[in-house]
């Protein structure tokens, strides 16, 4: 465990991971950084993005999406406090699509300014859901 950093995302609903990683690369608000064992200490804004788990160098990631949030990161510790927190293999592209089309929809008959804001900002949030689930930016 020497190299590696102890890694906790926590959630309103719950604590979704609490293990040591090799490496956890996560969507700052200024872009992705990653943290390794001995990081600087920060205290960092998060976007809508991909939180990526690495047990051990070289291998492959654990991709859970989060909703924006905070990271708080010291030289042993990196603690991720999500909005929302969901496995990237457990979000539904399909579902993800159809919500878009319909909020897309609602969008084009919105007339207040306070609906259109809480629609855009919902679009904002599917639409990283499924660049998360596809791998490609959402248009």
């Amino acid at each position: 465990m020497e190299n590696n950093i102890q890694f906790e995302l926590v959630s309103p609903e719950e604590k979704l991971v609490s293990q040591p990683v090799h490496m956890a690369v996560i969507p700052g608000d200024e872009g992705e950084f990653g943290v390794l064992a001995g990081h600087a200490s920060l205290v960092a804004s998060l976007r809508p993005g991909v939180v990526e788990l690495y047990e051990q160098a070289g291998g492959e990631a654990r991709k859970i999406f989060i909703a924006g949030g905070f990271a708080d990161v010291s030289a042993e510790q990196c603690t991720v406090l999500a909005e929302e927190a969901v496995l990237v293999s457990d979000l539904d592209q399909t579902k993800i699509e159809q919500k878009i089309a319909d909020l897309n929809e609602d969008l084009g008959i919105a007339e207040e300014a306070a609906d259109k804001a809480r629609i855009e900002k919902r679009l904002v949030l599917l639409k990283a859901k499924l660049s998360a689930v596809t791998g490609k930016l959402a248009a």
